[in-house]
């Protein structure tokens, strides 16, 4: 009998030196390899094939925002065909951030071309914006809530209103973006902690904040109605809000994903957590590239204590199940368990 599954699909940054070569290491599908490709050449971009066969990886390239959301779109979507469907049926798909655009692929949304269009489109369209963005821990070293540093951005968030954000609620982390001075600000405000944080995104812009209005202007004029298709499986957006499957508002979702979310915060930890308690999986799919998503992930479910998970031990001890309830595709021997034969 077939198992349940969530998807879920990363954001940006996911794409760095580790992942180089991921499409290719996992044999994608070379039609869709091919139709991504045709919308890259046709635009006059490295294509996806070019950009994974280049002798290393380099940061100048691959990091440009237009190259990494291609190579994250496309690891995403050959992710979810790889997926042993005959195994697990996917009750519902969501994402963080620009995996809201990989969502909408798996979900059908988006065709294969138009969502590689779209990435490609916005991260033309926001790169070009202003801001920057940085990530902080809001939990302990056991992922459990800390009130103190929740209390500390909070704090930044007051002192700096109208020019700092919160841009993504990530699990047991809290990205924040505004305007180069007021991150610059928080930055050196918060104390350091965990030898990495408060860490800049490099090369994110304001991303989920008013500073990317124009952003949402432009691709509104760039993008009608009639360039979406309803989704073919429920969607959870970074509101929590459910978009079922075969049906919906079109005209609200070209709104949503072309102005709310680029404009307002993402909340990803309500995405996930609206998404357990509404379907109940059996198992949590994380797509590729990387598999970055996981800590964010546990994060959140230990937030509503799902199932009982209180610490990372818990989420642990859970994960060493004989098939683990997250499966991540970034992971080998995770992949071997939710792929089918030949795309592992």
């Amino acid at each position: 009998m077939k198992r349940t599954a969530l998807v879920v699909c990363p954001g940006r940054g996911t794409y760095n030196k580790t992942e180089y070569g991921y499409i290719r290491t996992h044999n994608p599908d070379a039609a869709l390899l091919a139709q991504f490709d045709k919308v890259r050449d046709n635009a006059e971009l490295a294509t996806v094939s070019a950009l994974e066969s280049m002798p290393a990886f380099n940061r100048a390239v691959h990091t440009k925002a237009d190259n990494a959301a291609a190579l994250i779109f496309a690891a995403g979507i050959t992710d979810y065909t790889a997926i042993d469907f005959n195994q697990f049926e996917i009750v519902a798909v969501t994402g963080n951030s620009m995996g809201w655009y990989t969502a909408l692929g798996c979900a059908g949304a988006l065709s294969a071309e138009t969502g590689m269009q779209l990435v490609t489109d916005m991260a033309q369209l926001t790169a070009g914006g202003s801001g920057a963005q940085f990530i902080y821990p809001v939990v302990d070293d056991r992922w459990r809530p800390d009130p103190k540093r929740q209390a500390l951005v909070q704090q930044q968030l007051t002192l700096h209103q109208s020019e700092l954000f919160m841009s993504i609620v990530y699990g047991g982390y809290a990205v924040l973006a505004g305007t180069v001075t007021a991150v610059n600000a928080a930055m050196a405000a918060l104390p350091p902690c965990d030898e990495r944080f408060p860490l800049l995104l490099s090369g994110h812009a304001g991303f989920h904040t008013p500073l990317m209005q124009a952003a949402s202007d432009k691709a509104l004029t760039l993008w009608p109605v009639s360039r979406f298709n309803l989704p073919q499986l429920p969607l959870i957006d970074g509101r929590g809000h459910i978009w079922p499957g075969m049906g919906g508002d079109l005209a609200a979702l070209q709104h949503y994903t072309l102005q709310h979310q680029v404009c307002q915060a993402y909340d990803f930890s309500k995405a996930l957590q609206v998404a357990v308690k509404e379907f109940a999986p059996q198992h949590i799919i994380l797509l590729g590239p990387g598999s970055g998503l996981g800590s964010a992930v546990a994060q959140s479910l230990i937030q509503i204590n799902w199932h009982g998970l209180a610490s990372k031990q818990d989420f642990n001890t859970v994960q060493q199940s004989q098939i683990p309830y997250v499966l991540s595709m970034g992971i080998p021997e995770q992949r071997l368990l939710c792929a089918i034969a030949g795309a592992a």
